[in-house]
């Protein structure tokens, strides 16, 4: 709302009103804000949990300090969510598609997550939403995005792109994303690691129809899309299970996306690097500025003893935003690598739950692979303290942020 506001200012010389057509400022704007909001209404909102005896059922599962978080209030996502919404609103620029679809997957899946929440802690009802009402809303949601990433003008990548000489660069190096031209196209491509051009189109995958390829090459996109945004958002919801994990893996996520959308969006990063190009993703740093400032706010109240939890509220919802992210900036594949702690954790489930049915069917009585899943807590089975396991999980989540942005140059 503000870059409008200062848009008007600006057509009429108002001083320093320029400012506002930099990204690099907004995206500053937006983190700061986002900090402020959070540590602003944190307080406010854990005082009103607890007044409301909003606090988390805890299962004794024989884990070290794991009965003191009995109580402790949860559904605090919707710090998170209003630490996100209100810096966006405030200086993103909201006729963009890309942010539109952002601001939709936020409220999407915060809704469903606080739905979830709502019938675990009011309802005294433990198990929450069904596991497939949950789907259908992650599902539809994918479908929501798939096709409006096939069906939007907007929603393009430019081959072949015109780098600007130095005087029309210097005049706004950072929103070189003018509207259609003869070079922007749809296309399913997207960035691969290690492989020659780090490009991979889907149509690949459907060759063998011919000239009906390129048609198909979009189901085969949305089926993509909707499982990616199932299986990141899951694999958040897994990770929140000690304090400050998911809450600082994501943050660590969140900068490098970050990173990617800015050099992705800007003409003549993308071309010094020789990646892909795709207009107005750019506007997208300022969003993600707003995630890591709420998540890091967030951190402030969720750290090790945690006052807070955030709930399927807030996991699910950062988990499709940073699945939505990826997808948009055209580097979902890279996901495995970058969300490799999520994958850790909805792998280590998957294992143990498919090795125990296996070895129960087999021998009559079911095998663990894992002390314990997800994956956090087999370490705690194994004595090592809480605040250690995360912290070893973000130094980890940062080498592999660091290997993503690595694989954009190694082919």
């Amino acid at each position: 709302m503000l870059y409008y506001l200062f848009d008007y200012l600006e057509k009429l010389n108002f001083p320093g009103a320029g400012m506002f057509q930099y990204i690099s400022f907004r995206s500053s704007m937006a983190i700061i804000t986002s900090l402020f909001v959070s540590l602003l209404i944190g307080k406010r909102v854990i005082r009103y949990l607890q007044k409301k005896q909003i606090g988390e059922t805890i299962r004794d599962l024989d884990l070290e300090g794991q009965m003191q978080k009995k109580g402790t209030p949860t559904m605090g996502g919707i710090i998170i969510l209003s630490s996100i919404l209100i810096p966006v609103l405030l200086f993103a620029k909201l006729d963009n598609t890309y942010i539109i679809l952002m601001i939709i997957t936020t409220v999407w899946l915060g809704t469903i997550g606080f739905i979830d929440d709502y019938i675990k802690v009011f309802k005294k009802n433990k198990a929450g939403l069904r596991g497939r009402t949950k789907l259908i809303g992650q599902v539809g949601l994918g479908i929501v995005v798939g096709l409006t990433l096939f069906l939007s003008p907007d929603a393009v990548i430019r081959i072949n792109p015109t780098v600007p000489t130095q005087i029309e660069a210097s005049k706004n190096i950072e929103s070189l994303s003018p509207g259609l031209n003869t070079n922007d196209i749809k296309s399913t491509k997207t960035t691969i690691p290690f492989f020659k051009n780090n490009e991979f189109d889907y149509e690949y995958l459907v060759s063998f129809l011919g000239e009906n390829s390129q048609s198909w090459a979009w189901v085969i996109f949305v089926l993509i899309v909707i499982f990616i945004i199932t299986a990141v958002s899951n694999g958040a919801n897994l990770t929140d299970g000690l304090d400050g994990l998911a809450t600082g893996t994501s943050a660590i996520v969140g900068t490098t996306l970050g990173i990617l959308a800015y050099v992705s969006g800007n003409l003549i990063f993308a071309d010094y690097l020789n990646i892909m190009y795709i207009p107005n993703t750019g506007e997208l740093v300022v969003f993600i500025s707003a995630f890591i400032g709420a998540t890091v706010g967030f951190l402030w109240y969720n750290s090790y003893p945690a006052q807070v939890f955030m709930g399927d509220t807030g996991s699910l919802a950062i988990g499709g935003i940073i699945a939505v992210f990826a997808i948009i900036i055209h580097k979902e594949l890279l996901i495995p690598i970058l969300c490799g702690i999520f994958l850790m954790e909805n792998v280590s489930v998957m294992l143990q739950v498919g090795y125990f049915k296996l070895t129960k069917k087999r021998f009559g009585e079911g095998r663990r692979i894992f002390l314990m899943a997800p994956l956090h807590h087999h370490y705690q089975r194994k004595g090592y303290p809480e605040a250690k396991i995360v912290t070893r999980f973000w130094i980890i989540a940062i080498v592999l942020a660091v290997l993503t942005i690595v694989t954009l140059k190694i082919r």
